[in-house]
């Protein structure tokens, strides 16, 4: 359909709209569906980005990692608008400037992931299942009997800094230090901080590249069971150390990735249990069913993806979506609208745990840039949501849906706050 046929909605909302907009933002489903019937590459000028919004073609570019390349999308859009001085910040006060080696290219690309999947490897997830398992219990019980508390705050965040600090070999008392580099960290692909934001935000990641380098030379010296000695002695194929550079981009990226996503998928997780009760419902009733909570996973990931896109550009001119798009292109690749295609999910905003094609959802990326961390992702989730349905019940917001806020950032779609209420069960 043409642009001239468009209802005067769509219309206005292709013509005005905006991901920058924190209306748009926070609530982007009409935005997604006027891209995906009318116009699925779509130009959003106030970012300056393609918004890649149908599922067919985040699948091809997924495919295609030379013609669509992370290393350049990725690094394009970091501090973008103050990426020099950003970097000589990290030169002069944070210990150097590392590019994050993983959002990366083949053949380089290739080398990096096979040096960091020794560090997720099946035995390591399972063998950290009854430590996480744990760590949910513990925190659950500690709010369990005051019949209220922030979701986000008093259990997604805690809980994920202290399940990433378990493997990393880090002291999780750094919570709240840990929680700002990682938006720190994520504003820096958000597009929507100004400059006073960044210099605050690069001040936070100078302390954290300072902490992470102490840590690593203390591993180089006394190898210990833990994630940062995994790549500080990683060695590839030919024998090959990863440079310092790397590593630190690397151990870095584990903590804010293995960190902030997760968060938001288990703040994701309470809106859920609290606005779709007989869901909650389901899974009291099937708690121990192993298969069933797999598939309860698979579905809050594809309705509620805690990453809302990345981003890619193009190496030369290609075809995408009926457009033609030169080389330098910046895309953004909108998983969550993907994830809510029509004629790939029947009525996708339905939660079903029957869908017979639960797994095809993009929110852990595809191709050679999957996330690595998806194992334990999935099984962090499950273990949460198992725990969360034995200890308490009757969950409901404490604020109307239409209160919630939003971390600032294209992203991710992060909540910051959800008050919640419920009752502790026996």
């Amino acid at each position: 359909m043409t642009q001239g046929t468009l209802a005067p909605e769509a219309r206005s909302l292709l013509d005005t709209a905006s991901m920058t907009d924190p209306i748009i933002s926070a609530r982007p489903r009409a935005y997604y569906a006027a891209m995906r019937s009318h116009d699925p590459v779509h130009w959003d000028e106030k970012l300056g980005m393609y918004l890649v919004s149908r599922y067919e073609d985040i699948a091809a570019i997924q495919q295609d990692p030379i013609t669509y390349s992370v290393n350049k999308g990725y690094h394009t859009q970091q501090a973008k608008g103050f990426q020099a001085e950003f970097q000589q910040i990290l030169e002069r006060d944070g210990g150097g400037y590392f590019p994050d080696a993983i959002m990366s290219d083949p053949p380089y690309h290739t080398r990096i992931r096979k040096l960091m999947e020794k560090a997720f490897s099946a035995h390591r997830v399972k063998e950290l299942e009854p430590r996480i398992t744990r760590v949910v219990t513990d925190l659950i019980d500690s709010v369990a009997d005051r019949g209220e508390a922030d979701a986000v705050q008093d259990f997604a965040v805690p809980l994920t800094v202290r399940i990433i600090c378990e493997q990393l070999g880090l002291d999780w008392a750094m919570k709240d230090r840990i929680a700002r580099w990682s938006i720190a960290v994520t504003a820096q692909i958000g597009r929507m901080q100004d400059r006073e934001q960044m210099l605050g935000h690069a001040r936070e990641i100078c302390d954290l590249q300072h902490y992470l380098i102490a840590k690593m030379r203390e591993r180089e010296a006394d190898p210990r069971e833990d994630m940062i000695s995994d790549l500080v002695h990683a060695r590839d194929a030919e024998g090959q150390a990863l440079t310092f550079a790397e590593a630190v981009s690397l151990i870095r990226a584990l903590l804010i990735a293995g960190n902030e996503t997760t968060a938001t998928a288990l703040g994701n997780l309470f809106y859920i249990l609290a606005t779709r009760p007989e869901i909650a419902t389901l899974l009291q009733a099937s708690v121990d069913d192993d298969r069933l909570m797999n598939r309860f996973v698979e579905e809050l990931l594809r309705i509620e993806p805690p990453v809302r896109g990345l981003s890619r550009m193009t190496t030369r001119e290609v075809e995408l979506g009926g457009k033609t798009l030169p080389a330098g292109a910046h895309l953004l690749l909108m998983y969550a609208s993907a994830n809510d295609q029509e004629d790939v999910f029947t009525d996708p905003r339905r939660f079903d745990l029957d869908r017979p094609n639960i797994g095809r959802h993009l929110s852990f990326g595809g191709g050679v840039h999957r996330c690595i961390g998806l194992a334990l992702a999935r099984m962090e989730i499950k273990v949460a949501a198992r725990e969360i349905i034995r200890r308490i019940g009757d969950i409901k917001l404490a604020i109307a849906p239409e209160e919630i806020r939003y971390l600032p950032t294209v992203a991710t779609q992060s909540i910051e706050r959800l008050p919640i209420r419920f009752t502790r069960r026996s």
